[in-house]
C-alpha cells in the first residue's frame, strides 16, 4: 500500500499547470537535525517535498519548470559513495532518482550552486517558500543576486517571488483516493494501539508503560513513527491540553486520557480516548464523559459538502454549554454563556484541525474573510473536552480534576462523511465491556 510513481507524476503536473508559465518552483528536502553531538534525531522528510516526490532522502532539492523542453522536472541529490553508503544506508543517486522516481533529469546537489542559477535565468516568477530554512533562503537568494549582478551582461533575473504554499497547500488539502487508503490504514493501527493502552491500564501501572504499549503496537503494525508526541495524562494531568510527560503512576478512581496517533508512509491519525483506570466510570465522570460523545456525534452529524469549517465547532460549543447548564457547572441562559464564553472555562480549544501529511495540515480554514466551505476529500480531526482543573474553586470539588477529550478522524464524502478512526470504542459501556474482557 503506497502512492504510485504516477500519482506523484501528476501531483507535481497539476502543481505546474496553476504556476505562471515562464517560471521555476525550488522545493528543498527537510535537513537531518542534530539531536546531541554527533547523534541525529530520525529523519523525517519534509512534507511538501514528499508530496511532490515520495523521496526520502536529505540534502535534495526538486526544481518544477514549466514548459521546459529539456524537461520540466529537476532534481539535486546526494551522489552515491560507497563508502559513505557502508556507514549511512543506500542512497538513490541521480541515477536512480530518474529511474526511480520518474524525474526528468537530475544532478548530484554538489553541482547546484552551478546548474540552478541556470535554471532560474529567464524565468520571470519564483514560487519558493520562505522563512522555513533560513540557511537555504539565504542561498536562494545568493543565486538571484548573482543573477541580478549579471544583469548589465543580459542575463535575465526573476522579478516575482510568491510562497509556494499558495498553491501547494491548497492542493494538499484534498485527499485523493490513494490517500485516504493510507490514511485509514494509519487510523486503524491507531484505534489498535488505543484499544489495547486500555486491555492493559491497570491502577499502579505507570503512563509511560501505556506509551510503550501504544508505541509498540504502532511498529508491530508497520508504522515506525509516531505522528506526534504521545499524551497519557492520568488524573489532572488530563486537564493539561499538551501533557506529555508521561511520568506519573495511574490511580484507582482516576480517568486517563490518551491522544496518540501513528504515522504510516507519509500520513498522520490523530486519536484521543478517556476512559477509567480501573475500568468503571464514577457517576461523575461518566456525565462528564456522556456529554463530551454528544457534543462528538453533533459536530461530525455537521459535516457534509457545502457546510463550512466552523459548524462543527459551534455545534459542540451548544452541545456542551447546555449540558454543563444542566450540571450545575455553569449558571445562567445557554445563549449569554455562549456569546461571553463562559464554557472556555472548562473548553478553551476548537473542535478540530486539518489532517494529513502534517498532524495539523496545511490549508486555509477562511477564504476571504469567511469559514471556507467543506468538499469531499478534506479530512478533519473532531475533538471536542472538556476539563475541570483541579483548583477551580468555582465548581463542587466532586467534578474537580477530571479531563475529557474524545477525538476521531473524519473524511468529508460526496454524501456526508466517514469517520477513519472508528475500530476503537467511544461508547462508555462499550469500554468498560472492552475493560472488563480484558
Amino acid at each position: 500500500m503506497k502512492i504510485s510513481r504516477a500519482e506523484f507524476a501528476r501531483r507535481r503536473k497539476h502543481l505546474m499547470s496553476m504556476m505562471d508559465s515562464n517560471s521555476i518552483a525550488i522545493i528543498p528536502a527537510a535537513r537531518e537535525v542534530t539531536r546531541s553531538r554527533d547523534t541525529e534525531f530520525v529523519f523525517r522528510q519534509d512534507s511538501d517535498f514528499l508530496y511532490l516526490t515520495g523521496f526520502d532522502e536529505p540534502d535534495a532539492v526538486l526544481a518544477l519548470l514549466p514548459g521546459r523542453r529539456q524537461g520540466q522536472v529537476v532534481m539535486f541529490c546526494r551522489d552515491r559513495d560507497p563508502t559513505m553508503e557502508l556507514w549511512n544506508g543506500y542512497r538513490a543517486g541521480p541515477k536512480g532518482v530518474v529511474e526511480r522516481y520518474g524525474m526528468d533529469d537530475a544532478f548530484p546537489i554538489d553541482d547546484i550552486d552551478e546548474i540552478l542559477p541556470g535554471l532560474i535565468e529567464g524565468r520571470g516568477h519564483i514560487y519558493y517558500s520562505m522563512g522555513h530554512n533560513d540557511a537555504f533562503d539565504r542561498r536562494v537568494m545568493r543565486w538571484v543576486n548573482r543573477l541580478r549582478r549579471q544583469s548589465r551582461t543580459g542575463a535575465k533575473p526573476p522579478g516575482e517571488f510568491t510562497d509556494l504554499g499558495f498553491l501547494l497547500h491548497e492542493q494538499r488539502l484534498i485527499k485523493s483516493a490513494a490517500e485516504l487508503r493510507l490514511m485509514k490504514k494509519a487510523g486503524d493501527i491507531s484505534a489498535g494501539a488505543h484499544a489495547r493502552a486500555m486491555r492493559e491500564c491497570r491502577p499502579d501501572r505507570f503512563e509511560y508503560q501505556l506509551e510503550a504499549a501504544i508505541l509498540h503496537e504502532f511498529a508491530e503494525n508497520g508504522a515506525r513513527s509516531a505522528a506526534y508526541t504521545s499524551i497519557v495524562g492520568g488524573g489532572a494531568n488530563a486537564c493539561v491540553l499538551h501533557y506529555v510527560e508521561n511520568r506519573d503512576k495511574l490511580r484507582d478512581g482516576d480517568l486517563v486520557l490518551i491522544d496518540a496517533g501513528c504515522e504510516y508512509q507519509g500520513y498522520a491519525a490523530d486519536i484521543t480516548r478517556t476512559f477509567p483506570v480501573n475500568g468503571r466510570f464514577s457517576l461523575e465522570q461518566r456525565a462528564i464523559y456522556d456529554l463530551v460523545f454528544k457534543a462528538q456525534l453533533a459536530a461530525i452529524r455537521k459535516i457534509a459538502p457545502g457546510g463550512h469549517w466552523n459548524q462543527p465547532h459551534d455545534a459542540t460549543v451548544r452541545v456542551i454549554t447546555r449540558g454543563l447548564i444542566e450540571l450545575g457547572l455553569l449558571k445562567g441562559k445557554e445563549k449569554d454563556l455562549i456569546k461571553s464564553g463562559a464554557y472556555r472555562d472548562f473548553y478553551m480549544h476548537r473542535a478540530g484541525h486539518w489532517l494529513g501529511m502534517d498532524v495539523h495540515d496545511v490549508g486555509d480554514y477562511r477564504i476571504d474573510g469567511k469559514w471556507r466551505q467543506l468538499e469531499p476529500g478534506m479530512v478533519m480531526t473532531v475533538e471536542p473536552g472538556i476539563y475541570i482543573a483541579p483548583n477551580n474553586r468555582k465548581v463542587p470539588k466532586k467534578w474537580r480534576g477530571i479531563g475529557v477529550r474524545i477525538e476521531d478522524d473524519v473524511v468529508v464524502t460526496e454524501s456526508g462523511c466517514d469517520i477513519l478512526t472508528a475500530n476503537v470504542p467511544k461508547d462508555a459501556e462499550a469500554i468498560e465491556a472492552l475493560m472488563a474482557g480484558s
